[in-house]
């Protein structure tokens, strides 16, 4: 259609809102249907949060708020900043948005320009690439490897950079794979962007307090204090907090870039919900224990999930530290044929068949820019994670 913008042409919808809507179709026409294919915690906001909403809504707070935030967010997330990443952001140099996909875009579209490259490791999650694109840029992939558990080393990172190079966007834990950086992991990939002074770097730190064992998070302007000054770091309150739906993203970077986005935030959404902003507040501030029991919650799942899938005929899983996602390969699968006489080609196949033969719903790993794999998303109860991946296991067995 001539009327739509070419630039839409670019990009391709979400493949993981679009496999969510396929699995609500057919539970609607009365199938059974096990989703582990939506990135949200099955867990409630926790009620403190809840009363800090109702309380605001009773104090009124329910007008226009700055375009970068209420102050008490601002200063709310400077203390989080220091508390838990060592790093001092004045409220000047944050910005509150709705969701961290607001972020990342403004971010991306303050600062391309056509020709701009935009390293993004692979796997990645699916919307870096087409927010790349909408804002001009040009989005480089850097394949990883499942026998570095899907992390990015120095090598590949130094021989990826070009002059073109922009940005690197870094993942850790990573959606889709749940890969984690370890501090001299880190360090090593810090110690080749300081030689390239061009290449600024977004930290899309959100799942941060979904760290499993004893491993440590850090986040790049940590481990390396000279990258401070061309790093934007990001986060929200959506997965430790389960509060996806209140649309809450921040992020700490140069108050020169701050004020870039905020002038295109100005002009798209202005501020976000006050309600929002003020349980936001509270998340930040209040009680932070329940985390801690949400974690082993979500390690239990993630263990049982590991243990199961590999028990499958033809799926390796590697054990990922963090997020709520494993990503296991079916490339021992491809060539087989399923029960309805399919061939299974690819990793997309496998997920169509899984889900119209088992009623499963995952999503395949090529949207994610890396396969033959899948993503699965453990933020299920046990019951239904322990259902889901024995049809997993008796599909696999119905291959031939």
């Amino acid at each position: 259609m001539a009327f739509i913008a070419d630039t839409l042409a670019r990009v391709k919808p979400s493949a993981t809102i679009a496999v969510s809507e396929q699995a609500r179709e057919l539970k609607a026409a009365g199938r059974e249907i096990i989703g582990l294919s939506a990135g949200e915690p099955d867990f409630d906001t926790p009620d403190n949060i809840k009363a800090a909403a109702i309380d605001a809504i009773n104090r009124g707070e329910t007008k226009y708020t700055p375009v970068v935030g209420i102050l008490e967010l601002r200063e709310a997330i400077s203390g989080k900043f220091k508390r838990e990443n060592e790093l001092d952001y004045e409220p000047s140099q944050i910005i509150v948005g709705t969701g961290g996909k607001q972020i990342l875009f403004n971010a991306l579209a303050a600062t391309l320009n056509p020709g701009d490259e935009v390293l993004i490791p692979a796997p990645y999650w699916v919307s870096y690439p087409d927010m790349t694109l909408l804002n001009g840029g040009e989005p480089k992939f850097v394949d990883t490897k499942i026998e570095n558990d899907f992390k990015l080393t120095a090598e590949e990172l130094e021989a990826a950079i070009t002059p073109q190079t922009k940005w690197l966007i870094f993942n850790s834990p990573s959606n889709p794979s749940g890969a984690a950086y370890s501090y001299d992991e880190l360090k090593a990939l810090t110690d080749v962007l300081l030689r390239h002074e061009q290449v600024w770097i977004l930290s899309d730190d959100m799942y941060e307090h979904l760290c499993y064992g004893d491993f440590k998070f850090v986040t790049p302007a940590q481990v390396e204090p000279k990258l401070y000054e061309r790093t934007l770091t990001m986060n929200g309150v959506s997965k430790a907090y389960a509060m996806t739906g209140w649309r809450i993203g921040y992020a700490g970077g140069p108050v020169q870039l701050i004020k870039a986005m905020a002038k295109i935030q100005g002009q798209q959404t202005s501020g976000t919900c006050s309600i929002a902003q003020w349980a936001a507040v509270e998340a930040l501030n209040g009680p932070q224990d329940f985390i801690g029991e949400r974690r082993k919650a979500f390690e239990e799942r993630r263990d049982l999930v590991i243990s199961m899938l590999n028990q499958a005929a033809g799926i390796s899983c590697p054990v990922p530290q963090g997020a709520f996602y494993v990503y296991p390969s079916v490339a021992k699968l491809i060539g087989k044929t399923a029960p309805s006489g399919k061939v299974i080609e690819n990793d997309e196949d496998f997920v169509k068949e899984l889900l119209d033969g088992a009623g499963v719903a995952v999503v395949h790993g090529s949207a994610f820019g890396l396969g033959p794999n899948f993503r699965v998303s453990y933020a299920a109860s046990i019951e239904n994670l322990t259902r889901a991946c024995e049809k997993i296991q008796e599909f696999c067995n119905s291959l031939r």
